[in-house]
């Protein structure tokens, strides 16, 4: 997984004004009030997915791309939902750019997620949501795994789920902080 970390360059993924940081371990603003997440979280995500390259992946909150790109690397496929619109098609022109052909993406509808090719053998949320969202549990394949932040909208537990023939097994992977999920099953757009 570091090594595909290594193969991608990150400063790709940010804007210009915040190059000079793109190899720092802190998150980074992409624009629209969202952000790139720090590498370690990036690494320690992938790392919980366990993939090991024959996998369908799930990411919810495509952002700037960065964290499909490094699963693209590791998956069969990676399909990557992503409610802003402008922000899809940024990471899309990105992962265009980069000859990264097993990466699907796609602009988020009403529901969380993209129930319309699951199952899924992994999934991936880069967003804090308020709690495990049944919607994405329906998606998970049996001994899929889940990686996803709960909490606040301020600070959240790192959550890896894996679903079972005779329910789920939960991992606390200790505390993050991301944007909030936004959608049906997650929190509202105002508040």
């Amino acid at each position: 997984m570091l090594k595909a970390m290594e193969r991608i360059p990150r400063e790709m993924f940010i804007p210009q004004s915040s190059q000079q940081a793109a190899y720092e371990d802190r998150p980074l603003p992409i624009g629209l009030g969202q952000t790139i997440s720090q590498p370690f979280i990036v690494a320690l995500m992938t790392e919980a997915l366990e993939l090991k390259g024959q996998e369908k992946v799930l990411e919810v909150g495509t952002g700037s791309g960065y964290q499909a790109a490094i699963m693209a690397e590791l998956a069969k496929l990676v399909i990557t939902v992503e409610r802003l619109d402008t922000l899809a098609r940024q990471a899309e022109e990105v992962l265009r750019k980069l000859d990264y052909n097993n990466v699907e993406v796609h602009v988020a509808g009403p529901s969380i997620g993209w129930p319309e090719e699951a199952p899924y053998d992994a999934i991936i949320v880069t967003a804090g949501a308020p709690a495990v969202c049944p919607e994405l549990l329906e998606q998970l394949a049996v001994e899929g795994r889940m990686v996803i932040p709960v909490g606040s909208r301020f600070e959240q537990q790192l959550l890896k789920v894996v679903k079972r023939q005779t329910g789920y097994q939960y991992e606390d992977l200790g505390g993050c902080r991301f944007v909030p999920l936004i959608g049906q099953g997650a929190w509202q757009e105002e508040w």
